[in-house]
């Protein structure tokens, strides 16, 4: 992922206000490793029931904006499977989160929710090392998943935002 500025995320937002997006507590911008990022997603200090999701879609930061169900917990915790990196191995911290749909769907109360990993790993979790079992002793086996795993963590993830904007 392309490093991003506040100016940036804060304008990237398709489902939120500009109140909204200019009140969103950021996460520090200089500590972030972008180069091992598919999204930036982080959870509001300020606002426990907010989350933000930021991704390049179609060559332009592009963000959403999400409501977990629990403000203690950020999320439903429950044993599940994240709907963006399918790790089967990290299957203990996956929350609920919904989106309001951008434009006057959105502002009629349409929604549209995913689980997501509650503490968005899920660059982290398609980037592990494949086990024995997926992938033998073969490097270019091993290297060939991970690729396939991030390809498809950034399909579905873009996936979800474009349809947060669809305005039906």
């Amino acid at each position: 992922m392309n490093p991003l500025t506040e100016k940036q995320i804060r304008a990237s937002f398709l489902n939120a206000s500009k109140r909204e997006a200019n009140q969103a507590t950021l996460p520090d911008l200089g500590t972030i490793d972008w180069a091992h990022l598919d999204y930036l997603g982080w959870h509001d200090r300020k606002a426990p029931l907010s989350a933000y999701v930021v991704l390049e879609l179609d060559g332009e930061p592009t963000g959403v904006l999400l409501r977990s169900t629990d403000a203690k917990t950020g999320g439903a915790r429950t044993k599940g499977v994240c709907a963006w990196c399918e790790d089967v191995v990290v299957t203990d911290d996956v929350s609920l989160y919904v989106a309001r749909r951008g434009g006057a769907a959105g502002r009629n109360g349409n929604t549209i929710g995913t689980l997501i990993c509650t503490e968005f790993g899920c660059s982290r979790n398609v980037r592990r090392k494949p086990t024995f079992t997926e992938a033998g002793n073969d490097p270019a086996v091993r290297e060939l998943i991970i690729d396939r795993r991030i390809e498809g963590l950034r399909e579905r993830a873009a996936r979800f935002v474009a349809e947060v904007g669809r305005t039906r």
